[in-house]
């Protein structure tokens, strides 16, 4: 018997690769996920970046023991609609393969991210984490999570906080 699928991981890319790199390092070192499968959604203008993103995070996860699979979707530019679809659809599929889904929108630029949320909440989909790195300050953080001073550095898990508006 197969075990049960565990964690997916889909993360969105825009202008920083680092960004990107740093939130997933923060969630798995300060939230303990160890994804199967990451997605990068990108837009086309950040599509060549996706590889050098996809290399960073098989490097870090081997630092945590895993190896998950990495796929990367690459979308028109600012089509809020197409992002919308597209993470809905990738989302969707995991679950009904029995993944638990999260999302991070850190790296995401704000049409991409928005699409994405607005659609996967309304298609009542169960995204188990919606995560951001939130930054106090944006001078000097294009290097290695570990390198930047923790007390300015914060990953928040979104579906957490919003446990709080109830």
């Amino acid at each position: 018997m197969m075990p049960a699928p565990g964690d997916v991981y889909i993360t969105l890319l825009g202008r920083s690769t680092w960004a990107l790199v740093n939130a997933y390092h923060a969630v798995l070192r300060e939230k303990g996920l160890r994804p199967e499968r990451v997605a990068i959604v990108t837009e086309e203008p950040y599509a060549a970046n996706a590889s050098t993103a996809a290399e960073a995070i098989r490097i870090v996860s081997e630092g945590y023991g895993i190896s998950p699979a990495i796929g990367v979707e690459v979308l028109p530019e600012a089509d809020f609609v197409q992002a919308g679809r597209t993470i809905r659809s990738l989302a969707g599929d995991f679950i009904r393969q029995g993944f638990r889904v999260a999302i991070d929108i850190t790296s995401g630029r704000k049409v991409t991210v928005a699409g994405a949320l607005i659609a996967v909440s309304l298609a009542g989909l169960d995204i188990r984490h919606i995560y951001y790195l939130a930054m106090k300050s944006t001078d000097d953080v294009a290097k290695p999570y570990m390198m930047i001073p923790h007390q300015i550095q914060e990953i928040r898990d979104i579906m957490e906080d919003a446990g709080a508006l109830s």
